[in-house]
């Protein structure tokens, strides 16, 4: 999306219509702007502070874990972390958080040595866990599930342990519950 005014809406508006722009849409140009006015919300500041918050405390849990994330850190909502120190793939990952409850994507690192379609790393982001209340204490809990879980892939004990702290963190924080950004 590009907002702009004079004097570059004209020249904007020319280069992206009609070729890279189709017709108006406008559910889409609806959506957008619920967006945007939840955007300009002062709760919304709060939620995504927290968002930040919250991915500064899993990353440093998945650390203090033995998890070995791409950037040391984060400074924003996701982090990238390599998989290749727990011998398991990104598209193993993302299939054993998957059978506990955890939802993260297979994702290729720097210079990847694997296949795309199976990739060395996982990407895990904050902001659905955020909208749904959690915070940071929820945070270290699911960076110490998401390491127990990927240090124990076979162990069908432990991702039963796993899938039941899962479900009681979400116990704790349903889904559609008041949001509180």
């Amino acid at each position: 999306m590009i907002l702009c005014r004079k004097p570059w809406a004209a020249a904007i508006d020319k280069a992206v219509f009609p070729g890279s722009q189709g017709g108006p849409l406008m559910h889409v140009i609806a959506s957008k702007a619920v967006a945007l006015g939840e955007a300009l919300q002062p709760s919304f500041k709060v939620y995504a502070e927290n968002v930040v918050k919250n991915a500064k405390v899993l990353a440093e849990t998945l650390i203090s874990e033995g998890l070995n994330l791409v950037s040391g850190g984060t400074d924003n909502h996701l982090m990238l972390i390599d998989t290749r120190n727990l011998n398991i793939t990104g598209k193993d990952a993302e299939h054993v958080l998957d059978s506990i409850g955890i939802t993260v994507n297979k994702n290729a690192i720097p210079f990847d040595p694997t296949s795309p379609f199976v990739t060395s790393g996982i990407r895990i982001g904050t902001p659905a866990a955020t909208s749904r209340g959690m915070d940071e204490e929820a945070m270290k809990e699911i960076g110490r599930i998401i390491a127990t879980t990927l240090k124990s892939s076979q162990d069908e004990t432990v991702l039963a342990d796993c899938r039941t702290r899962v479900s009681n963190l979400t116990d704790r924080y349903p889904l559609y519950s008041e949001l509180t950004y």
